[in-house]
């Protein structure tokens, strides 16, 4: 009965781990831009306000909307921050120009072309591997957590082996569903 639970702690702590790399993932690709406007393009952006005392992400100051397919609107909740919000949304490496209206911040997310389609999807690449390392380290750790298990006489060669096994198709699950995610990006960026 032990090993069973040995079995099942290793097993759900693999998964939470890889659980939360894919969660990760698809917020780490939020911010990438495709040739859609999205409230997570920018929601994350941090923004040092008044006068660099706080820093605060974007989605705390203002309410972000969609107007259409091709522009954002951003609403702040105190006016006096919209030079602050204008200034994080230059720096930010997403190549957008905000364009002041009085109480609130319109920015038109322009189409991309075929180099900035190139880059984005090499950046998606680069995050997707990221997190592909993350989910064979955590395999790994639950490989040598197994055989410090099994090198102590806590559970037998063949629960050895189940294990190793269940943690294997656990991780080829997870491999699998980052490559979904993947792929799903990368249309989106392609989308003309």
């Amino acid at each position: 009965m032990e090993c069973i639970m040995v079995f099942m702690d290793i097993v759900s702590t693999f998964n939470q781990q890889a659980a939360k790399t894919i969660l990760s993932l698809k917020e780490d690709l939020k911010s990438i831009r495709t040739g859609r406007a999205s409230p997570s393009l920018v929601e994350n952006l941090t923004v040092e306000t008044y006068g660099g005392q706080s820093k605060l992400r974007l989605l705390e100051l203002a309410t972000i909307l969609t107007e259409g397919a091709s522009s954002i609107s951003i609403t702040p909740y105190d006016p006096s921050v919209i030079q602050d919000i204008e200034k994080a949304i230059l720096k930010s490496p997403l190549g957008l120009t905000p364009a002041s209206q009085g109480t609130r911040i319109v920015i038109r997310i322009p189409a991309l072309n075929t180099e900035q389609r190139e880059k984005y999807i090499k950046v998606v690449g680069e995050k997707v591997e990221e997190k592909k390392v993350t989910v064979r380290n955590h395999r790994d750790d639950s490989r040598r957590v197994i055989k410090t298990a099994f090198e102590k006489k806590e559970m037998s060669e063949d629960e050895k082996y189940r294990l190793e096994k269940e943690i294997d198709a656990q991780s080829t699950k997870f491999m699998e569903e980052i490559n979904v995610i993947r792929e799903s990006k990368e249309k989106e960026i392609m989308e003309v």
